[in-house]
């Protein structure tokens, strides 16, 4: 068994101790297998009464027992192939090197590890804890079993959804079909709502999502997963739905929700973008304001369907607030201080401390915001985009993948603001980064050789070479010319791949340079733990090996962490390994292996 996990048998075992290949709960009788065996072969059978008081059994009615015991075996297969060990079904052996728990076969990479969602592996975790007691049976094993009521949960839920859609398809009359949604939340215990929301779900899996529909019914995919793919193609057509699901379905598994949602957003707009600007906008007739009372007892506030750009705007006033705040000596975390600052906001408050206690009156009125005030948010944008080319898919720091039309709006907004930073990065066929470039005005001395620019592409971006070679082995120096009469920008472009590393980037210390500390957050825009979805910028820059063992400050030793992973990997039970693409290799104390590949950029 793989990473060394078995365990010793409790007794003694015979050096031969046979094979039986029966299964020990059907308790046959070696009496009356004799006596089948006979009656095969011979067309009158011997007298029952020598054989207990059988009754007489003819062909047919032996073909019949046959036939069960068939499907009998079949449905306990599941349960017995590959489980070995003393007093395991199916070998009283012990293999060296694998365990004789009774959750051997769920162990990392073993039968039913691997084995699909269904009856079958249903009814082989059931046997393998029987009410629910664990005894010898190690933490991979728990995993495995673990992942494998997951899958036949899915399954579960895949097959359930597959009767929902036949009901909707028995009642093609619309006077029908409007009440199938109460049958089914009377039967279900559940609310006219929710009746409907299966109804849509299970409707579009079936005509829309086959890839989706069957990774959930293989246990590949969650249900809420499923549902996240469902709800995010609604309103696409089947063929762009089927080129929006093929986009993720290869990884949707291992994303976590919140990257499945922002990876199936970028596909839709990449699929239909007309219809993902449509969206927004007629969702936009919907902004609203919303407030409900908390399971704790307090409440909650929230505005829906704002303008991105002034929502990025109010948050980053808020954020200001709460460090104003923070300074003034007002207690609480951040996120107990931008509560408070969101309130004093909207109320005129202050709620900065004074010495003798009172309230401070409020400095400003309600909703003002510093003169000049921008949001500080990372825009990324194929440049394709930008230049009016084609329709692709933006994304907003933080936020999510905005379709292109809002994409180009951001960029020319914040084209506007001279405090703008530019930054270009190249992407792989699958979006991974490969070079990466800073914008920097362009010298005095080389602007009168800049020459004329491009013909005007409609949007005021365009990108074109500079005129000299960039670093060896990069990929040259461009001239980057945005809206409005601002100064062109030139970029040069350094390869950031490590496979081999060159390290270029290298810094002899522990500590990293703003450049390489930069070009790791652009490889990795978020935390490298496969789970977490924390932003690069407010992680640690962690070597993968210590600095103090001899690790590199480079770029193929290094990467973001979160607090808690970062001492989460310095754990000793748990082991990561960094790649030479990138990919950083998470082994937990269960011995199973967990992949973070590099960000996919949008391409």
């Amino acid at each position: 068994m793989p990473n060394g996990w078995w365990y010793m048998p409790p007794e003694p075992v015979p050096a031969d101790p046979g094979w039986d290949e029966d299964l020990a709960w059907l308790e046959r009788d070696p009496e009356r297998e004799t006596w089948l065996d006979r009656a095969r072969e011979h067309d009158d059978p011997p007298e029952p009464e020598e054989f207990g008081g059988f009754p007489e059994l003819t062909p047919d009615e032996l073909a019949e027992i046959e036939d069960a015991a068939a499907d009998e075996l079949l449905a306990i297969e599941a349960a017995t192939t590959g489980r070995r060990g003393p007093g395991q079904p199916g070998s009283a052996r012990v293999f060296p090197g694998e365990s004789s728990s009774p959750a051997a076969a769920f162990g990392p990479g073993m039968v039913f590890d691997v084995l699909p969602g269904g009856a079958q592996l249903a009814v082989a975790a059931d046997a393998a804890a029987e009410e629910d007691r664990f005894d010898g049976v190690s933490e991979g094993e728990l995993i495995g079993m673990m992942c494998a009521w997951d899958r036949v949960e899915s399954h579960a839920a895949a097959r359930k959804l597959a009767v929902v859609a036949e009901l909707d398809r028995r009642s093609p009359k619309p006077e029908d079909a409007e009440f199938i949604a109460d049958e089914i939340a009377n039967a279900l215990g559940e609310s006219r709502t929710r009746g409907y929301e299966l109804m849509g779900t299970a409707g579009h899996l079936d005509t829309h999502l086959p890839g989706t529909r069957a990774a959930l019914r293989e246990g590949i995919l969650s249900l809420g997963k499923a549902r996240i793919i469902t709800a995010a193609t609604a309103l696409l057509d089947e063929h762009e739905a089927a080129v929006a699901e093929a986009e993720v379905l290869d990884r949707a598994a291992r994303l976590t929700p919140g990257g499945l949602r922002a990876a199936i957003a970028r596909a839709v707009i990449k699929a239909a973008p007309k219809k993902a600007k449509e969206r927004r906008e007629t969702a936009a007739k919907n902004a609203r304001v919303e407030r409900w009372l908390q399971d704790t007892g307090n409440a909650a506030l929230m505005g829906c369907e704002l303008p991105p750009a002034e929502a990025l705007a109010a948050d980053e006033q808020i954020t200001a607030r709460a460090k104003e705040l923070r300074q003034a000596g007002l207690d609480g975390d951040m996120d107990q201080l931008r509560a408070r600052a969101f309130l004093d906001l909207l109320l005129g408050a202050d709620s900065r401390p004074r010495q003798d206690g009172a309230a401070t009156p409020a400095a400003s009125p309600v909703g003002a915001a510093p003169a000049g005030f921008a949001a500080r948010v990372t825009l990324t944008t194929p440049l394709a985009t930008l230049a009016g080319l084609a329709d692709r898919p933006g994304e907003l720091g933080g936020l999510g993948p905005v379709d292109p039309w809002l994409a180009r709006d951001l960029a020319a907004a914040a084209a506007a603001n001279p405090k703008t930073t530019w930054c270009l990065t190249v992407t792989d066929s699958q979006g991974h980064a490969v070079a990466h470039g800073c914008a920097r005005p362009e010298p005095k001395s080389q602007r009168n050789r800049a020459g004329p620019g491009p013909p005007p592409n409609g949007t005021g971006f365009s990108f074109t070479p500079a005129g000299r070679d960039g670093p060896p082995g990069g990929y040259g120096t461009w001239r980057l010319r945005t809206p409005g009469t601002g100064l062109d920008l030139i970029i040069t472009i350094d390869p950031i791949t490590t496979d081999p590393c060159d390290h270029q980037h290298e810094t002899k210390g522990h500590d990293p340079g703003v450049k390489l500390r930069h070009l790791a957050q652009i490889r990795h825009t978020t935390c490298t733990s496969p789970i977490c979805r924390r932003p690069a910028s407010q992680a640690d820059f962690e070597h993968n090996i210590p600095y103090e063992a001899g690790g590199r400050t480079c770029l193929c030793n290094t990467g973001p962490k979160c607090r808690h992973d970062h001492r989460l990997k310095q754990h000793p039970r748990w082991k990561v390994d960094q790649l030479p693409d990138g990919t950083f290799r998470w082994t937990t104390p269960a011995g199973r292996s967990y992949d973070t590949e590099p960000t996919r950029y949008p391409i």
